[in-house]
């Protein structure tokens, strides 16, 4: 036997061990699994980025319901798209589903261009990204390369280093394009998805029901919990906040449309005092407002993935109400009304905390 058969009936055996074992064990009733099409594998990938499946799958349902079709999303208010995607976090995906719906409609007619490469074009799609559309929705041969998957190769072939560093995920990527089989890609891909989400996972892998057991070099030393390695560790900066909860004679409360890039890019929010400022004079600046009574509640820690804020929220109520109207940047907003609005986390739950004071 040639060494190139022999590589190639290791492959062979990799794939059709995790195919059999995908065949009994896998996932194959989550919402996304039905009715398969682009749009719909498109929109749970995404979802699914930094967000585990029982948390996405009420919001999968819910954008489906209200976005059945890439048109409909190209065609919706981004206040809209942000409003279903407040809770989720990392608002930055819900923009670029937003935009790569628009280019989807205006630049390849509608339909979903056949390969990796052009889907990588629209807005928010990796590489992996669009491996998992081209090989679930349309058949085609492409790996994928998620951090379930970055951890059964990783574990594998025990790879040393972490995966965001350059060369280790350049050697990922090889092995994932080497062991990808040319038949049955869609359960392939939904296979390593699987087999690292409730086999292979984080800190308690489960290696002795393990299809890969056996050729898993990592296993074979015991050292499977050191593979992939950590990312670095980095202290996180800190910051503080004012929030400013202006309330008018009618209980309604100020919002403020942030602007559509960074931080709770485009959500509506509570307008902000830096701490350093003058409270009663930078709130009447930044409002416009004549403000009375002003109230600080218990600071708060949110934390993001690259910075910790922390928030002191201050309620204050307004005098001049009419000085600041609604419209593109300012939303005079009632709290016991159903909100249809794009809203940060914490910003939600300051508005229930308000709705039960008042």
């Amino acid at each position: 036997m040639s060494p190139d058969s022999s590589s190639d009936s290791k492959q062979e055996a990799f794939s059709q061990q995790v195919l059999n074992w995908f065949d009994v064990h896998g996932r194959k009733n989550l919402p996304w699994q039905k009715n398969i099409n682009p749009y719909r594998v498109w929109i749970s990938e995404v979802m699914l980025q930094q967000t585990q499946v029982a948390t996405v799958i009420p919001y999968f349902e819910n954008f489906m319901a209200r976005f059945p079709a890439v048109a409909d999303l190209a065609a919706a208010d981004i206040d809209d798209v942000l409003h279903l995607w407040s809770g989720l976090g990392y608002y930055s995906r819900a923009r670029n589903l937003h935009k790569a719906a628009k280019m989807v409609m205006e630049t390849f007619a509608g339909e979903f261009p056949p390969s990796v490469d052009e889907l990588t074009q629209l807005p928010g799609i990796g590489l992996s990204t669009a491996g998992a559309i081209a090989s679930i929705s349309m058949g085609i041969r492409a790996p994928i390369l998620d951090g379930n998957v970055k951890r059964v190769l990783a574990r594998y072939r025990a790879i040393s280093g972490w995966p965001g560093q350059s060369a280790v995920a350049k050697q990922l990527w090889s092995i994932a394009e080497e062991l990808t089989p040319d038949h049955r890609t869609a359960n392939y891909t939904q296979a390593m998805m699987d087999l690292g989400a409730m086999i292979c996972t984080r800190t308690k892998p489960s290696c002795l029901i393990c299809p890969l057991q056996q050729d898993c070099l990592a296993h074979a030393a015991g050292k499977e919990t050191r593979y992939p390695e950590p990312k670095p560790k980095k202290e996180k900066p800190e910051r503080s906040v004012r929030m400013l909860m202006v309330i008018n004679e009618f209980g309604e409360v100020l919002l403020e449309k942030r602007p559509p890039s960074g931080i709770w890019g485009g959500l509506w929010g509570f307008p902000e005092i830096h701490m350093d400022e003058d409270l009663t004079e930078a709130a009447e600046i930044k409002t416009g407002l004549s403000l009375d009574e002003f109230e600080s509640w218990q600071s708060f820690r949110h934390t993001f993935s690259h910075y910790h804020l922390d928030i002191t929220p201050v309620k204050t109520f307004a005098m001049n109400t009419s000085a600041v109207a609604d419209g593109d940047r300012w939303h005079w907003f009632q709290p016991d009304q159903p909100s249809e609005l794009g809203l940060a986390a914490p910003v939600s739950k300051l508005l229930d905390k308000i709705k039960r004071s008042l």
